[in-house]
C-alpha cells in the first residue's frame, strides 16, 4: 500500500487543536463504525506485514542489537498477526463508553443518571515500542477517544508507517485522520504536550523510570503513570521445586525485555542449596547472568554456574530488560516480604509455596497491581486478563492500577432531568 509521507510541522499545537476538534467525531461513531473500523484495520495490518517490517528494519538499523530496547522495537510477522488479533478482540469488547452506571428517581422528581463517556483527547508517550501506536489506536477508537501518540526516535520510522495505515482506514470510512496524531520524536516539543490543558485531557507515559520522571515532574495535564516493572518471584520452602524452577525460567526468559518479566529470585535459605542448582539449565540457554547475593553466589560458584556476578546493592529494585536477575535468599517469608516491600516498583509479585496460610499472607501484604500465587508474572497484561489490549499496566491507585485497558478509558457524567424543580 502507498501511503503519503507524514510532515509533521514543527510546533505541535495546530496538531492538538485539530485533534481535540477531531475528537468530537470519534464520540459521535457508532458501535458498528467503531467495530468495522478495528477489523478493517486488522486486515490492513497483516496485507502490508512485508512493509512494515521494512519500515520496522530501518529503525532497528540505528540500534546497537544488544540494547534491551532492541527487542520491543522488533516486529515480526508473529508479532505483527498479534497486534491484528488484538485489534479483533477489542472490537469484539463492549464499548465502555454510554453505559449507564446509576441511575435513580430522587423524592423531589428529579431523575438522576450516571453514564460512563469517553475521556476526550489521550495523549499516550512512549519510547521504542510501535505495537503500542497499534494497541493505543484500537482502545482508544472502541471507547470513542482521540489519541495523540508521541513515540521515541528509536520507533518513528515504524511508527509512521502504522500511523499513515490507520489513516488510510480511517479515510475509508470518512473519518476525520486528525483524531490519530503522531507527534514528532523531539523531546523539546513534548512539555508542549504536557502543558496543553485545552486541548489534551489525559497523558499516559509508558517506558523507562527516567521518561515516567520527566511526565510526573513536567505535566499540568491529568497524568496515568504505567511505571517500570521490578517483579519478584519468591520460592518458599514449601514449594513443589520443579514447579518453581519452570515459573521462574519462563518469568525470566521468555521476554526479558517487557515490564512483567522477573528481575529478582528470592529464596528461602533453607531449601536454596537444592533449589537454585535447578535453575542452571534453563538460565544456561539464554546465557542469563546471575547477580548473586553472599549467601547465593557460592551455591552458583559450586555448580561452575558461568554467567555469575556478586550482587551489588544496586542490584535489587534493578529492572534488568534482558538476561538478567539478581538473586537474595532469606530466613522465611517475613523477611522476603519485607525485601519486596522495600525494592518492589508495585507491578507484579509472586510467591510459590504449597502452604496456603503464606500465600494469603503474602495476598494481603504485598503492595502491587498483581500480586501471583504459584504462577509466572508475565501473565499481566491486558490480552492474557481478558481485556483485549493495554496501554500499559498502571502502579499507581488513582483511577486505574493493573493492565490499563479499554474500560479505564473512561470517565462519569451526570444527567439530571427535571420538570421545573427548583432548590
Amino acid at each position: 500500500m502507498e501511503l503519503e509521507t507524514l510532515e509533521l510541522p514543527k510546533t505541535i499545537v495546530p496538531l492538538l487543536e485539530k485533534t481535540h476538534a477531531a475528537s468530537a467525531e470519534v464520540r459521535r461513531l457508532t458501535d458498528a463504525q467503531k467495530k468495522g473500523i478495528l477489523n478493517r484495520l486488522a486486515v490492513v495490518l497483516v496485507e502490508n506485514t512485508d512493509a512494515i517490517i521494512t519500515e520496522n528494519q530501518k529503525d532497528l538499523d540505528r540500534m546497537d542489537m544488544a540494547d534491551p530496547k532492541y527487542d520491543r522495537l522488533k516486529l515480526t510477522p508473529e508479532r505483527i498477526q498479534d497486534l491484528a488479533n488484538s485489534m479483533k478482540e477489542v472490537a469484539d469488547l463492549q464499548d465502555p463508553s454510554g453505559q449507564i452506571l446509576l441511575e435513580r428517581e430522587l423524592g423531589n422528581g428529579l431523575k438522576i443518571k450516571k453514564i460512563a463517556v469517553p475521556m476526550g483527547v489521550v495523549g499516550v508517550i512512549f519510547e521504542a515500542r510501535p505495537n503500542v501506536t497499534v494497541d493505543v489506536t484500537a482502545l482508544c477508537i472502541r471507547s470513542g477517544n482521540a489519541v495523540v501518540l508521541r513515540g521515541g526516535t528509536d520507533a518513528f520510522d515504524t511508527n509512521s508507517y502504522l500511523v499513515g495505515l490507520i489513516h488510510h482506514v480511517l479515510t475509508e470510512f470518512e473519518v476525520n485522520t486528525n483524531c490519530i496524531t503522531l507527534l514528532p520524536p523531539d523531546r523539546e516539543l513534548v512539555k508542549e504536550l504536557l502543558t496543553a490543558t485545552r486541548f489534551v485531557d489525559l497523558i499516559i507515559p509508558r517506558g523507562s523510570e527516567s521518561l515516567i520522571q520527566f511526565v510526573r515532574k513536567h505535566s499540568l495535564v491529568p497524568t496515568i503513570e504505567t511505571g517500570a516493572g521490578v517483579c519478584h518471584t519468591y520460592v518458599e520452602t514449601s514449594a513443589d521445586l520443579q514447579k518453581a524452577a519452570d515459573i521462574v525460567i519462563n518469568a525470566k526468559v521468555t521476554r526479558p525485555s517487557v515490564c512483567n518479566s522477573l528481575d529478582t529470585v528470592v529464596v528461602d535459605e533453607a531449601i536454596a542449596e537444592q533449589f537454585l542448582p535447578m535453575l542452571q539449565e534453563g538460565f544456561l540457554k539464554w546465557n542469563v547472568e546471575v547477580f548473586a547475593d553472599e549467601i547465593s553466589y557460592p551455591i552458583f560458584a559450586g555448580i561452575d554456574y558461568p554467567y555469575l556476578q556478586k550482587a551489588a546493592p544496586e542490584d535489587f529494585g534493578r529492572e534488568f530488560l534482558d538476561y538478567k536477575c539478581s538473586v537474595k535468599v532469606v530466613s522465611g517469608i517475613t523477611e522476603a516480604i519485607t525485601h519486596i516491600g522495600k525494592y518492589s516498583s508495585r507491578h507484579s509479585e509472586a510467591i510459590i509455596s504449597k502452604n496456603e496460610a503464606y500465600c494469603q499472607q503474602f495476598i494481603q501484604e504485598i503492595d502491587a497491581a498483581a500480586v501471583y500465587s504459584n504462577t509466572s508474572t508475565r501473565f499481566t497484561d491486558g490480552g492474557q486478563f481478558g481485556l483485549g489490549a493495554e496501554i500499559g499496566i498502571s502502579t499507581q491507585k488513582l483511577h486505574a492500577r493493573g493492565p490499563f485497558a479499554l474500560e479505564k478509558l473512561v470517565t462519569e457524567k451526570w444527567i439530571i432531568t427535571g420538570d421545573g424543580q427548583i432548590r
